[in-house]
């Protein structure tokens, strides 16, 4: 058996949302790998109430439901108590935007907690206290932070070595060297009379491999511009 080479717990309100994520494609075949293990921790069962209760009115009054310090400290520092963790990564509109370099330096961690956020929030004292680093994956709201963590879960595990049997394939993915992917042709050559770039029949790969790189320059500088402002292409 491989060894284990990254665990994610994924502590939320709403696991439901996760357990078909978790258990298919990629993410199911890294686990059957012994490459990734991915454990989902529902707050309910850390409640301390016979209802499980895990939210309460934010103090000082407004709309919604906030989640209590008591059930995520409880989860987290049973966590902590049974190994070390990296990162307790808490998923947040207000968080840093989440990008390929981040992913790929999480992947090269061994133990992560995702803690997805629900209801309007949680209470501050848990990203004081627990929160190493928060991440947004976009400019807008989602219902639960259930979804973000899938996102950045899978986006985590496909770095992983093993996980996907094609390893020059995730080098090449987009943003993996600051620029989108350059376009993609298959069989037929010719498809209703739509045809595939003479270079990429050429067998030249020192022109195939310049033409890539002009037509993902030129992609990126269409599309995401602010790629290219960042000054980080390779």
């Amino acid at each position: 058996m491989p060894e284990l080479k990254i665990r994610i717990d994924i502590v939320c309100v709403v696991p439901q949302v996760l357990e078909s994520v978790v258990s298919t494609s990629i993410l199911k075949r890294a686990q059957d790998k012994g490459l990734v293990e991915i454990h989902l921790h529902n707050l309910h069962d850390y409640a301390s109430d016979a209802f499980r209760h895990i939210d309460d009115t934010p103090y000082g009054g407004g709309a919604g439901m906030v989640i209590q310090c008591e059930p995520v400290f409880a989860c987290i520092e049973r966590l902590q108590s049974e190994r070390h963790y990296d990162e307790v990564i808490f998923l947040t509109p207000d968080g840093e935007v989440l990008h390929q370099s981040i992913c790929n330096e999480l992947s090269m961690r061994s133990n992560l907690i995702l803690l997805c956020g629900h209801y309007k929030g949680i209470d501050q004292r848990i990203r004081e206290s627990l929160v190493t680093r928060e991440i947004s994956i976009g400019d807008y709201v989602l219902t639960g932070g259930e979804f973000a963590a899938g996102v950045l879960t899978d986006a985590i595990v496909r770095l992983v070595p093993g996980v996907v049997g094609d390893a020059e394939s995730v080098l090449e993915d987009s943003f993996m060297h600051g620029l989108l992917d350059a376009p993609l042709y298959t069989k037929p050559a010719v498809f209703r009379d739509l045809h595939v770039p003479d270079v990429l029949l050429s067998g030249n790969h020192a022109k195939i491999a310049a033409w890539r790189k002009d037509m993902a320059t030129e992609r990126t500088q269409h599309r995401r511009p602010d790629i290219l402002d960042k000054g980080d292409v390779e």
